[in-house]
């Protein structure tokens, strides 16, 4: 559905987006993740027309779309402000587009009507958007940009805006709207919890290059670098040096001293970085595992149905736990036995 080719866009003083390639499919929920200032938006604007990259393409369904204006482009964006018309009710705001593709009342009106029901704002057709609350502006904006049947939906932080429960509850509500609709959406975040919710794929961006494209279970547990690794969720990254291999059993040693076995095939070179998730680490000894060690707990950090400890080994090397909050009580002080698997080990760029 979109394809760009060595996308690459300057402002002054700033390489925003760097030789980007990335193809995406028809029907597929993917997300663009990233920090602030990384061009995930810029990306964005490219795809709608509303910036025009200094160099590479833009292929709409195999369609070369780089310089064509945006109202002549098959997509549509929903904003994180959702840039709604304050003198127009519900109603009015979703029919808008339509009016100026001059589509017939009649049609008009069945539209907006199953663009209403669809987003579960019946009742509300008259109110102005001063009169509704945040997600229900959320769901008119969204009604607004897919009334007008685009290929492709972009959404550029559109849940930012959003408390807590009712972002939660608007990132089920769109997910279930996406694969209801079968559209292609285009999604712009830098909530990593967010990405892994809603995606089919996660594009993983840092200083206008991807560093990682993947589906959602192979950017958390296979990162290719340090960057994706950190920013996506909790982990332990450990520098380490081999000091012997067997087979696949890599033994390997940290800069604190901290000894441990990794089934990595080959490291490359005797220096190298490697992650373990913090939900790896278990709590309890195990006669099974070689990587076995005794860590007194630093600090305890309640989640709710989880808790974080904050550990450090004997050699002076710290490390992160996430378990159940019913498997950890251990409280700070507390000399612990843990455990991992040395196939958790995880060797990042």
């Amino acid at each position: 559905m979109i394809e760009l080719r060595s996308l690459t866009k300057r402002f002054p003083g700033t390489l925003a987006i760097d030789d980007i390639n990335l193809s995406i499919s028809a029907g597929e929920f993917i997300t663009l993740l990233g920090p602030s200032g990384c061009g995930k938006t810029t990306i964005l604007r490219c795809i709608s027309g509303f910036e025009t990259p200094d160099s590479g393409t833009i292929l709409l369904d195999g369609v070369d779309v780089t310089h064509v204006p945006p109202y002549r482009r098959d997509v549509n964006q929903v904003f994180q402000s959702y840039a709604l018309f304050p003198h127009l009710n519900v109603a009015e705001n979703i029919a808008f587009g339509l009016r100026m593709k001059r589509i017939a009342r009649s049609e008009r009106t069945a539209r907006v009507a199953a663009a209403i029901e669809l987003v579960a704002l019946c009742g509300l057709e008259k109110r102005k958007p001063a009169q509704l609350s945040g997600g229900q502006m959320q769901r008119v904006a969204l009604a607004r940009a897919i009334v007008n049947r685009p290929k492709v939906l972009l959404l550029d932080e559109p849940l930012a805006a959003l408390d807590a429960k009712l972002r939660r509850a608007m990132q089920i509500e769109l997910k279930a709207l996406q694969r209801q609709l079968g559209m292609t959406f285009v999604f712009v975040t830098h909530d990593q919890e967010e990405a892994l919710i809603l995606s089919d794929r996660i594009a993983v961006m840092n200083a206008g290059r991807i560093e990682q494209v993947g589906d959602v279970a192979d950017v958390y547990h296979r990162p290719r670098t340090s960057f994706v690794a950190s920013f996506i969720g909790q982990t332990n990254l450990i520098p380490v040096t081999v000091i012997g291999d067997h087979a696949r059993q890599m033994r390997v040693r940290s800069d604190a001293g901290f000894e441990f076995q990794a089934n990595l095939d080959f490291l490359g070179n005797d220096r190298q970085t490697v992650m373990i998730r913090p939900e790896r680490i278990r709590i309890g000894a195990t006669g099974l595992s070689p990587n076995t060690f005794t860590a007194r707990v630093i600090d305890r950090i309640f989640r709710g149905e989880t808790s974080q400890l904050i550990v450090r080994t004997e050699c002076g090397q710290q490390l992160q736990i996430v378990s159940s909050e019913s498997s950890l009580t251990s409280a700070p002080g507390t000399e612990v036995t843990c455990h991992f698997d040395p196939a958790d080990v995880v060797l990042v760029g």
